[in-house]
């Protein structure tokens, strides 16, 4: 690993480069925050999927993307004297001493569950009127879910114990199977939100990120598939022209792959 010297003469050199970019190259020169925001949402699911992916190497990569963005914002910001890179990490560097004064304070606490507790309280305290103050409107529906349900938790707005939890979304699905059965669509929908909702709540009491775990399910369904259609091509037939039972045979196949 790099020396600190190191790492810090790597992140001079960046910031060097970002200056000379945002002075010669004509793309670079036009760029905004706002046009520069679609693509940092991009680099962000590029390294989750790499994260997903447990590619270390794409880690670093992708990595290494979402910092220039970082960077990028912070040469904008300067240009117009509102803020720089020491400002932003000033800013995170303050905010992280005053949201942990169990390592920078006198405050003595016993878990990560304390630690959570405790930072919803500070937050609070800073004048936010809401624990959910801080949840993006713009987060995936299933991210959102786990965010709101980690904030109210951390003020102690919670099930005790996971069986409770189950039992919640045993209790939603039965709402549901009876609007299936007698609702309309928009309360059908609306109680299919809530078994959803209960899941999300079940994951976290399982240690279990359900964004993480519904795109493990997605690759895995996309790599089985993609089997099928390879199978499908070396028979020189279309997948429509399959039975289901031929293509059980495949898919079953790729499961044991």
């Amino acid at each position: 690993m790099n020396t600190r010297a190191a790492q810090l003469k790597a992140f001079d050199r960046l910031l060097t480069i970002m200056d000379e970019l945002r002075e010669k190259c004509p793309w670079d020169k036009k760029q905004t925050m706002e046009s520069l925001r679609h693509l940092t949402i991009e680099e962000t699911y590029e390294l989750a999927d790499a994260i997903l992916d447990n590619d270390l190497d794409e880690v670093r990569k992708e990595l290494g993307d979402v910092l220039l963005h970082i960077v990028f914002y912070a040469k904008i910001g300067s240009e117009t004297d509102h803020f720089d890179i020491a400002d932003v990490c000033n800013g995170i560097s303050e905010k992280l001493i005053h949201r942990h004064p169990h390592i920078y304070g006198d405050l003595s606490v016993d878990s990560a569950e304390e630690v959570q507790q405790n930072w919803e309280q500070i937050k609070l305290k800073e004048g936010k009127k809401s624990v959910l103050e801080g949840v993006p409107n713009g987060l995936p529906a299933v991210v959102k879910a786990n965010r709101i349900q980690d904030k109210v938790a951390g003020i102690g707005f919670d099930w005790e114990k996971p069986e409770q939890v189950w039992e919640k979304v045993q209790e939603e699905l039965g709402e549901l199977q009876e609007e299936v059965s007698n609702g309309s669509p928009d309360r059908v929908a609306s109680e299919f939100g809530d078994v959803l909702f209960s899941m999300i709540n079940y994951a976290r009491f399982l240690g279990v990120n359900p964004e993480n775990a519904l795109e493990r399910t997605n690759k895995k369904f996309i790599k089985r598939f993609q089997y099928l259609e390879e199978k499908a091509k070396d028979m020189d037939k279309e997948l429509k022209d399959m039975t289901l039972d031929e293509m059980n045979v495949f898919w079953n196949e790729a499961k044991t792959r």
